[in-house]
C-alpha cells in the first residue's frame, strides 16, 4: 500500500512538472533560474509553437547562397551587397549595405521589408525582389526609395551597422492563398496539401527564414555575426519576436508596433483582437491559434511569455501614441511582466513600473520600451533609439 501511494505521489509530481500553472497575463514571477529553464520555459516555448505560430515541419529542403552582385551606393558612403537564397525551388534576394569605411566585421540590423527590396532605398541597382508587387510597384523609378523613411540606410550605416534586409513576399505572400505559393509546400510530407494544425503559417514561415539569413551571416566575412540585432515592425515585428525568441543567435530583438500576437497582451483584447487577426488574416498563425479567437481567457499564457523567450538577451518593445489597434499599453505591460525572468538571470528589465509619457523611454535595462509620439510606423527616431541601444549592449 505505501509503494502503492508512492507511486501516486510521483506520478502527481511528474504531471505537474510537464503541465506547471497556468500563467495568463501577469507578470512571471518565477521561483529560479532552474525552474524556468528546465520547467517553465520548455512548456511556454512548446505553447507558443503548437497554438500560436506552430511548429517547422520535420521536412526540410535544401537551402544554399550565392552572392549575385556588390558595389558602391549612396555616393560612395555606403557599400551594397546582394545575396540570392535558394530554397528547394523558391528564390528570395537578401539586401545587405554596410559602411563603406569600415575596419573589421560591423554588427548589422536585420529584418524583412513589406515590398520588395526597391523600395527601402533610391539607389537604382537595388535588383528587383523576384516575387515584388507587379504593375506600377515593379521597381519603376517613382516606386524605389517608396519606403525609404522606414529604413534610413545612411543613418543606420553611418552608426556603422549593416542593414540586412529581405521582401516578405519573395518568402510568402501575404494573403490567403491556401498556401499554394512561397515556401510552404517545400515541406509537405508525401501527399500533404497543407501545414497540419500546429504547425506554420505565414509569420512562422518568415521567421524561419530570418533564420536562414543568419546562416549566411556568420558565413560573411564582413558581418560580426555575434552582434545581430533582429527588429520588425508591425506583422515583421511579430515575426521579428517569434524568430528572436526560437533562435539565440539573434543578440538583440526589436518590436515595433507588432501588437496583438507580437509584443501586446491578447487577454486585454484592446484595439486588434484575436478573433479580428484569425478572421481577417487566417494565414498568419496555426490552425490552432483559432480556437482563442473570442476566447482569450483559454490561453495558457500571454505574449508576455513570447518576450520572456528571449531572456537573457536584451529586448526593446516600442509604441507609437497614436496607434491604439496595436494596443501600447499592452505592449508595455509584456515588457513589464517579462521582467521578472531577466532579474532570475541578473539582468535589470524595465525600470519602473509606469508606462513612459509620449517621447520617452525606459531603456537602461536589458528589457527597453519607448511611446513614439504619432501613428503606426517606424521612423528615424525609433532607429535612433534602437541605434544606442545596440550600442550600450554590444559595447561599442
Amino acid at each position: 500500500m505505501k509503494r502503492f501511494y508512492t507511486l501516486i505521489l510521483i506520478f502527481a509530481v511528474t504531471s505537474v512538472l510537464a503541465q506547471p500553472m497556468k500563467y495568463g497575463a501577469e507578470p512571471l514571477h518565477i521561483a529560479s533560474k532552474k525552474v524556468w529553464n528546465k520547467q517553465v520555459r520548455p512548456a511556454v516555448m512548446s505553447f507558443f509553437q503548437n497554438e500560436v505560430y506552430g511548429k517547422v515541419p520535420p521536412v526540410q529542403p535544401k537551402v544554399s547562397f550565392r552572392l549575385i552582385g556588390e558595389g558602391e551606393a549612396f555616393g560612395g558612403k555606403v557599400w551594397r551587397r546582394e545575396v540570392e537564397m535558394t530554397i528547394g525551388t523558391s528564390k528570395a534576394l537578401v539586401l545587405m549595405y554596410l559602411p563603406s569605411e569600415r575596419k573589421g566585421r560591423v554588427p548589422a540590423f536585420v529584418g524583412m521589408n513589406f515590398k520588395g527590396n526597391h523600395q527601402i532605398a533610391t539607389d537604382p541597382e537595388i535588383t528587383i525582389s523576384p516575387n515584388a508587387p507587379k504593375g506600377k510597384e515593379l521597381g519603376s523609378d517613382p516606386e524605389r526609395g517608396a519606403a525609404a523613411s522606414r529604413w534610413p540606410v545612411e543613418m543606420i550605416c553611418g552608426a556603422g551597422y549593416a542593414v540586412v534586409t529581405l521582401y516578405r513576399g519573395d518568402i510568402d505572400p501575404d494573403f490567403d492563398d491556401g498556401f499554394r505559393n512561397g515556401i510552404h509546400p517545400h515541406f509537405y510530407a508525401e501527399g500533404q496539401t497543407k501545414p497540419h494544425a500546429d504547425e506554420w503559417g505565414t509569420i512562422g514561415a518568415w521567421a524561419w527564414s530570418l533564420s536562414r539569413v543568419m546562416d549566411y551571416l556568420e558565413q560573411d566575412k564582413d558581418i560580426d555575426h555575434k552582434k545581430v540585432a533582429v527588429v520588425g515592425h508591425s506583422r515583421l515585428g511579430k515575426t521579428a519576436l517569434w524568430a528572436g525568441a526560437q533562435d539565440e543567435r539573434f543578440a538583440i530583438v526589436i518590436s515595433n508596433d507588432s501588437g496583438c500576437g507580437g509584443a501586446a497582451l491578447s487577454m486585454r483584447k484592446h484595439g486588434e483582437t484575436v478573433e479580428a487577426i484569425n478572421r481577417n488574416f487566417p494565414h498568419w498563425f496555426c490552425d490552432n491559434y483559432n480556437r482563442y479567437s473570442g476566447n482569450e481567457e483559454a490561453l495558457w499564457i500571454d505574449q508576455q511569455g513570447l518576450i520572456a523567450l528571449i531572456a537573457p538577451r536584451p529586448v526593446y518593445v516600442a509604441s507609437a501614441s497614436l496607434d491604439d489597434w496595436a494596443d501600447p499599453e499592452g505592449e508595455y505591460l509584456s515588457a513589464l511582466y517579462a521582467s521578472p525572468v531577466y532579474e532570475l538571470y541578473g539582468k535589470r528589465g524595465l525600470s519602473t513600473t509606469t508606462q513612459p509619457k509620449i517621447g520617452e523611454m525606459d531603456a537602461d535595462g536589458w528589457v527597453a520600451y519607448h511611446l513614439r509620439k504619432g501613428a503606426h510606423d517606424i521612423t528615424a527616431w525609433d532607429w535612433e533609439r534602437y541605434i544606442r541601444f545596440a550600442d550600450r549592449h554590444f559595447g561599442r
